[in-house]
């Protein structure tokens, strides 16, 4: 009797969704937006399918206090245009780690998610904070080693 090999394909509906929570004080920025982005993304599971999203929830804390490696945190810039003329914006990284540390951490996973549909449906699964504090409790969140 031959066997067959059949590929499990899973539903976004029937993936097991949990909540994780990562500290990053003291963490290196590149190492821990990789290990958030293969969480959100669903590749730590082996039901992963590339093509759904089967991921988990991310809470970052202490987004304010990541760290980055040698002189990256001199030379590390981050741009933006207005698409005005002379509207070309360039922030460091030191600059945009006292005035909105929450965009360093997602512009790092948004980076390393796919650059599509199903990325943009990814990003909205990691939740970001400066502080100790989040509003999320009610979902248990487990705490995420690194």
């Amino acid at each position: 009797m031959k066997q067959e090999r059949i590929t499990k394909f899973i539903r976004t509906e029937d993936a097991d969704k949990k909540w994780f929570v990562v500290d990053a004080k003291d963490q290196v920025l590149g190492r821990l937006a990789a290990k958030i982005a293969r969480v959100i993304r669903g590749k730590e599971k082996p039901t992963f399918t590339p093509n759904t999203d089967t991921g988990d929830f991310v809470i970052v804390i202490n987004a304010d206090q990541v760290k980055m490696t040698g002189k990256r945190e001199l030379q590390k810039t981050y741009f933006s245009y207005s698409g005005y003329p002379g509207g070309a914006k360039i922030r460091s990284f030191e600059e945009m780690q006292k005035k909105n540390p929450e965009f360093v951490i997602q512009h790092a996973v948004k980076g390393m998610l796919p650059k599509n549909r199903l990325g943009k449906q990814l990003i909205k699964k990691l939740k970001v904070y400066a502080g100790e504090a989040h509003p999320h409790q009610a979902q248990k969140p487990e705490v995420l080693s690194l």
